[in-house]
């Protein structure tokens, strides 16, 4: 296929998923909106200093109150994707990405990471600052989303650290044809307001399921307060067996198929990682302290498959 024929099939396929981005928009509507989706300073506060139309969506880079942050809708009016602080660009503005970190808590150090979803980068540049010798996958849709992160946040792919441009599912799928295991995966897949459905499925999580090695362990990042929570819970559950629940904003699934450790030997990794943290703004022992294992959703809740999407959710009420 041409390279025009192929731009043209992906436009096709983004037509097609408009009304199931809705939905899921309609069905994240939250109660209280997350630190990650809230406007970090007023609107009249920010500076746009790059913007671009890609496939997907606007690509929005904003400046204000000591911060630059990525956005899809102007004056990250739904939310922002990504931010830094302009004077320590190593610190994790947002909370979520520190719970995400939560993950290194949960055995030895992975060896092997795939992070999906790219944003500005940060995850997978603080992966690759905290463990030197791992080798980083990261997987991203939009070739604008790439370029950016490159040219506005600093994010540099090396020999250990590599981006594809692809579809997040797709790129699992092809990595579980080619035999590759992760000791961690992290699910960072944001459009505009929610996840793309067809990575909420159980089918998705158990694609991703396959590619952990023994031991794996999976880090989600999705919402604390939506009217997926139920639904979403429980197909973790199915998918994964119990997990932690951390929730400060937003919410993050830790979980480890192979039996999750003890709290004692989280906080035991937390005082040994504890001053690596540190600079990065994260508090081990606050940390540790969202950790939670006991299921406050509703169990009776039905699964999201690739049969039962987010829009047959809304459609049904």
């Amino acid at each position: 296929m041409t390279r025009a024929g192929r731009a043209a099939h992906a436009a096709r396929a983004v037509m097609a998923a408009l009304p199931a981005i809705v939905a899921i928009a309609a069905l994240g509507a939250l109660a209280g909106a997350p630190a990650a989706v809230r406007a970090a300073v007023p609107a009249a506060d920010l500076r746009l200093i790059h913007q671009e139309r890609s496939l997907y969506r606007q690509v929005l880079v904003y400046e204000g109150a000591g911060e630059r942050c990525l956005c899809f809708t102007r004056q990250c009016a739904i939310g922002r994707q990504s931010c830094i602080e302009s004077a320590h660009p190593q610190r994790l503005v947002f909370g979520y990405t520190r719970m995400m970190l939560g993950a290194l808590l949960m055995g030895p150090p992975p060896q092997r990471i795939l992070v999906v979803g790219l944003g500005g980068g940060t995850l997978p540049a603080t992966l690759a600052r905290l463990l030197p010798d791992a080798d980083i996958d990261a997987v991203e849709i939009d070739p604008a989303v790439v370029r950016v992160a490159a040219d506005w946040f600093g994010f540099q792919p090396g020999p250990r650290l590599h981006v594809a441009t692809e579809d997040g599912r797709t790129f699992v799928r092809r990595m579980g044809r080619e035999g590759r295991h992760y000791d961690l995966v992290m699910l960072d897949a944001y459009d505009q307001q929610y996840i793309p459905e067809h990575m909420l499925t159980l089918e998705f999580l158990q694609e991703v399921r396959a590619l952990l090695a023994p031991g794996g362990v999976v880090a989600a990042n999705t919402f604390s307060a939506s009217r997926l929570y139920d639904n979403e819970s429980v197909t973790y559950a199915r998918a994964y067996g119990s997990y932690y629940n951390l929730r400060s904003g937003n919410r993050v699934i830790l979980a480890r198929p192979a039996g999750l450790p003890s709290l004692a030997q989280v906080r035991a990794a937390a005082a040994r990682l504890a001053p690596q943290l540190a600079p990065l703004g994260v508090d081990a022992d606050a940390l540790v302290a969202l950790f939670r294992d006991t299921p406050d959703w509703d169990a009776s809740a039905r699964l999201l498959t690739d049969q039962y999407s987010p829009a047959n959710l809304l459609n049904a009420r």
